[in-house]
């Protein structure tokens, strides 16, 4: 059984990854962009069949016209095991870095936190098998390419796998908005850090937010009071990148 990616980023990034073996590239027929011209070449480059079809077709075949033109036949999406995970992040050379998602069950804000999660440079992102968004086109389209890079991993048990990312010394910070959580700006986060995100409105589950070794805020100052998962989990990514981008400079 094949899936079928579409938009120009993703399919250009879906041609080039290496978890997933591309199957057959569909193109609008007719007079072509230069940016699809490119994809054409790439996919003979890498000896990958190209079909020509009228965009009326391309738009039956994927339920929309969102797609530029462009279509991928590809392996289905590929879960990575946790202990690929924590081989990245040994051979990194880089303290550990990973994301674990709770309750993200919107394909748009699930494809933006992987985007975000790749582009600040996550060894990994954790989610849990059920009350979870899997991955979809609508995900990999947001996502823009990030998941022919980025390893995702999907477990059974949220919190029994944070128990075993803290044996391995990886300290589990979650993002919550109540009264005692650290300000978010002022947190130490240079160490082996794992980020936890839950979902919109309830935020993380009692029993995840249990297994955190600590809680974590970002400050608000407007009259909403409330951010996107997306948006706060992008946030918390890049701040962690800047405190361990300083740790660098004060080191060299």
């Amino acid at each position: 059984m094949s899936e079928l990616l579409y938009g120009i980023n993703p399919v250009s990034e879906g041609l080039q990854g290496e978890r997933r073996q591309p199957l057959e590239l569909l193109l609008q027929s007719g007079p072509r962009s230069p940016r699809l011209s490119e994809l054409e070449a790439l996919a003979e480059l890498k000896a990958i069949p190209v079909v020509f079809k009228h965009r009326a077709d391309l738009d039956r075949l994927i339920g929309h016209s969102h797609h530029q033109g462009a279509l991928l036949r590809i392996e289905p999406y590929l879960y990575a095991d946790l202990s690929e995970l924590v081989g990245r992040w040994r051979n990194s050379g880089r303290p550990a870095f990973f994301l674990i998602l709770d309750g993200i069950t919107d394909p748009h804000n699930f494809g933006a936190i992987l985007r975000s999660a790749e582009v600040a440079g996550c060894h990994g992102v954790i989610v849990a098998k059920d009350r979870a968004c899997p991955v979809t086109s609508v995900v990999e389209k947001t996502a823009a390419g990030a998941l022919a890079h980025l390893l995702l991993c999907q477990v059974t048990n949220l919190s029994r796998t944070m128990e075993e990312l803290k044996q391995t010394e990886i300290w589990c910070h979650g993002l919550a908005g109540e009264e005692g959580a650290a300000e978010l700006f002022e947190a130490d986060l240079t160490g082996n850090l794992a980020l936890v995100v839950g979902c919109e409105g309830k935020g993380l589950r009692p029993n995840i937010r249990k297994h955190c070794d600590g809680l974590l805020s970002i400050p608000m100052h407007g009259a909403v009071g409330s951010l996107n998962a997306s948006v706060a989990a992008g946030i918390a990514l890049f701040e962690v990148v800047r405190q361990v981008g300083l740790t660098r400079v004060a080191q060299s």
